[in-house]
């Protein structure tokens, strides 16, 4: 199976924020809190997308938030989850 190389480029999205009522209802119902809530309360801000411009082209279909991306990824390695099973189920999705 070949894959083909398609160019991501990156559209900046920083300064997005949770709508109001959305951080309402996670608060809510989450008296005690969440490793998620936690996170976001702590690193927001740390990084945004414009702090990964250099890493991609131009031209090229509309990458996902580098900035989401990597609070994904502390928030994998505090909860102790594996980025496998969404990797390879995309992969899957996509070649089936």
């Amino acid at each position: 199976m070949q894959l083909s190389r398609c160019l991501l480029s990156l559209r900046p999205r920083s300064g997005e924020q949770v709508p109001s009522l959305t951080a309402r209802v996670a608060r809510a119902s989450n008296p005690g809190g969440t490793t998620a809530i936690w996170v976001r309360d702590r690193l927001d801000g740390l990084w945004c997308d414009e702090d990964f411009a250099d890493w991609y082209p131009r031209d090229g279909r509309p990458s996902l938030s580098p900035a989401q991306l990597a609070t994904v990824c502390v928030l994998q390695f505090l909860l102790g989850l594996s980025a496998c099973p969404t990797v390879l189920a995309r992969v899957y999705a996509g070649h089936s």
